[in-house]
C-alpha cells in the first residue's frame, strides 16, 4: 500500500510545481495600440486674445451630444485625491475650508503644441521646479506634432481642450462647437491614449452653446483669472519680456491665481524666473490632477 500511495503522491506533486512555474512566468496581454484618426481641419484663426482676466457667461440649455464613453485620464482623475475646486471667478481654491486662502497657483499653457523649440523650455522650466500645469492644445497642431503632444503628457503635465482651429466659438453654430471641441478630445485619446477633462475656450469666446458641449464631453469648462499679457509682446516694443511677464503676473497675483500663458519663445525664457518669483513669494503649484472637475 505505501508503494502505491507514493506512486500517486510524486505525479501529483510534479504536475503541482509544473503549474506553480507556468503562473510564475505568465506575462499579461499586450494592449493594442491606438488608431490615428485624423479629423478634417478647417483654416486656424489667429485672433487676438483679450487681456486680463475673462468671465464667460453661465451654461443654459442646449441640445447636447451624446456624454464620451469613460476614458483612462477620466479614470485617473477620479482615482486622484481631489484637494482643489474651481470657483466663479475661475480661480482655484481649497475644497479644505481650513485651508482657505493658500498661497496656491495654477500654471497653464495655451494654443500649442507649436514646436520643440518653443514647447522644451516650458517643459524644462517646469521640471526643474517640479511643477505641474495645463497645456490647453489646439487640434490642428496636434494633427501636425503629434509627438509633441506625447512629450508634454510623458514629462507628466495635463493636456487640456482649446478647440480644434482656435475660432470664437460663442460665433459659431452648435454642430460647429460639437466638432471643434468633439474632435479635439478623439484626436488626443488616438494620440496618448487619454481624454482631456478641462476645456478652455479661445479668446475666452463662449456662451450656452459651449458651456453645454463641453459638459457633455466630461470637461471642466475655464477661462483664467490672472493674464500674463505674453501674446500682446511680439515685436521689439517690450525690451525685457521677462521682467514684464513676471510684473503682469504680480500685478494681478491673488492666492488662487489661474495663470494664462502660452507657448511663446519669451515665455519660455521668462518661466523659470517667473516660477522662481512666485516661489519667494510663498506660491506652491497645483498640480491640475488634484482638482475635482465635478465640483
Amino acid at each position: 500500500m505505501n508503494r502505491i500511495a507514493a506512486a500517486l503522491t510524486v505525479p501529483f506533486i510534479l504536475a503541482s510545481l509544473s503549474s506553480l512555474a507556468a503562473c510564475g512566468n505568465a506575462t499579461p496581454e499586450a494592449a493594442p495600440a491606438a488608431v490615428s484618426a485624423e479629423p478634417p481641419s478647417p483654416s486656424a484663426s489667429s485672433a487676438a486674445i483679450p487681456a486680463g482676466s475673462a468671465n464667460a457667461s453661465s451654461a443654459a440649455a442646449d441640445p447636447k451630444p451624446d456624454a464620451p464613453a469613460a476614458s483612462p485620464s477620466a479614470a485617473a482623475a477620479t482615482s486622484a485625491a481631489k484637494l482643489y475646486r474651481m470657483n466663479k471667478n475661475y480661480d482655484i481654491v481649497p475644497i479644505d475650508p481650513q485651508q482657505t486662502g493658500a498661497k496656491v497657483v495654477l500654471l497653464t499653457f495655451d494654443d500649442g503644441p507649436k514646436a520643440e523649440a518653443t514647447l522644451k523650455p516650458i517643459l524644462d522650466a517646469l521640471d526643474k521646479h517640479k511643477a505641474k500645469a495645463i497645456f490647453f492644445v489646439n487640434g490642428y497642431r496636434v494633427k501636425k506634432h503629434p509627438e509633441l503632444l506625447k512629450e508634454i503628457d510623458a514629462r507628466g503635465q495635463t493636456i487640456g481642450n482649446h478647440s480644434w482651429d482656435h475660432i470664437q466659438l460663442a460665433k459659431e453654430k452648435p454642430e460647429t462647437v460639437r466638432e471643434q471641441i468633439g474632435n479635439v478630445q478623439q484626436i488626443v485619446k488616438d494620440v496618448i491614449g487619454k481624454t482631456p477633462v478641462f476645456f478652455r475656450p479661445p479668446n475666452a469666446s463662449g456662451n450656452a452653446t459651449t458651456h453645454a458641449v463641453a459638459k457633455a464631453n466630461g470637461l471642466m469648462y475655464m477661462t483664467w483669472s490672472n493674464g500674463s499679457l505674453d501674446w500682446e509682446m511680439s515685436g521689439d516694443k517690450i525690451k525685457d519680456k521677462t521682467a514684464a511677464i513676471i510684473k503682469n503676473v504680480s500685478d494681478q497675483l491673488h492666492p488662487g491665481s489661474n495663470i494664462l500663458m502660452h507657448e511663446l519663445p519669451w515665455t519660455g525664457e521668462a518661466l523659470d524666473a517667473l516660477l522662481t518669483d512666485l516661489e519667494k513669494r510663498g506660491y506652491a503649484f497645483v498640480d491640475p490632477a488634484s482638482i475635482d472637475t465635478q465640483a
